[in-house]
This record gives C-alpha cells, sequence and structure tokens, in this order.
C-alpha cells in the first residue's frame, strides 16, 4: 500500500501512532477558548474581538488564525439586526409630558425615574435597572439580571416600593 500512495513506512508508522499534528491539536485547544468567548458574547463577536479576549487571557496566536478556526466551525459574528417591518396598524398616540421638566420636587416619593444599563464581564453582560427619587438623587431600588426584559424593570420598581412605602401616588418616568 506504501509503494501505490508512494509513502514510507516509517511515516505511515508515525501517522498511526499520531493521526493529528501538534498544530492541529491546539486548533482543537484554541476552538474550545473560542467557542467559550463566542458563547459569553452572546454570538456577536467576530475574530477581531475574540483574538482581543484571547490575548487578555494569556493566548498567543494570530487574528488569522483565530479567522481561520472560526471559519473552519461554522462560528460567524451576528452583525446588526433584522427590521421587522409593520404593513399597518394602530396609529401611535404621545404620552402626555406629566413630568413637564420638573425635576426638583418638593417632598419625596414624588417622582421617580428609571433607567437600564448594561456590564460586560467575562460570562457575558450582566444588565442593571435602577430607580431613582428626583428628590434625594437616590437610588430607592435596582434590580440585575443576564436578560434584559421588562421583569427586570419590574422588580426594580417592586424593590422601590418595599423600601419607601409611598403613601400618595408617585409619578414612574421610564424610557
Amino acid at each position: 500500500m506504501c509503494r501505490v500512495f508512494k509513502l514510507h513506512r516509517s511515516g505511515f508508522y508515525a501517522w498511526l501512532g499520531k493521526p493529528l499534528s501538534d498544530h492541529a491539536i491546539e486548533d482543537q485547544r484554541l476552538l474550545k477558548r473560542i467557542k467559550e468567548f463566542y458563547v459569553a458574547s452572546g454570538g456577536t463577536y467576530g475574530s477581531p474581538w475574540i483574538h482581543r479576549d484571547l490575548r487578555y487571557a494569556g493566548e498567543a496566536c494570530s487574528v488569522h488564525r483565530v479567522a481561520k478556526i472560526m471559519r473552519e466551525n461554522r462560528l460567524r459574528a451576528q452583525i446588526g439586526y433584522k427590521r421587522r417591518y409593520m404593513k399597518s396598524g394602530k396609529i401611535g398616540s404621545i404620552a402626555d409630558n406629566v413630568l413637564d421638566r420638573n425635576f426638583n420636587p418638593d417632598m419625596p416619593n414624588q417622582a421617580w425615574v428609571s433607567d437600564i444599563t448594561y456590564v460586560r464581564t467575562y460570562e457575558g453582560f450582566l444588565y442593571v435597572a435602577t430607580v431613582l427619587d428626583l428628590f434625594s438623587r437616590r437610588i430607592v431600588g435596582w434590580s440585575m439580571d443576564k436578560n434584559i426584559d421588562r421583569h427586570l424593570l419590574i422588580r426594580a420598581l417592586m424593590i422601590a416600593v418595599w423600601k419607601r412605602q409611598p403613601k400618595a401616588r408617585v409619578l414612574v418616568r421610564s424610557d
């Protein structure tokens, strides 16, 4: 068989003992690390960002090698988003400006504002919702989660109500 394929017998027996090269074994090890960072980013990172994360983790490899490994294993960055187009629907109404830029209320628990932000961690993004009392400029409720949805802000509002226990109606402004 070696004569037919024009191979040396020693090369064939060396291949039997070790079918993968050192480079292929290193590529498999790097693939595991690449998949970790790819999953942690939610599938949004491409080879330059994955390469940067690998460098921070102490790996020594080129961005081209990372791109080749990702391409061979069909790991692609999700770029942008698909926009949904509505053909028809109800005409939206603009909410009244009840706060009317009055950012200095007279008493506590009259006006609260809320916002959501994110923090990048090694395990992915962490979303934080906060509720701020405009009178004292203090955070009266907050909530963290790995998913961004309406429950994140609802939990922050529930904590604010539990802490402050407002007696009258509170105006809550959120984006």
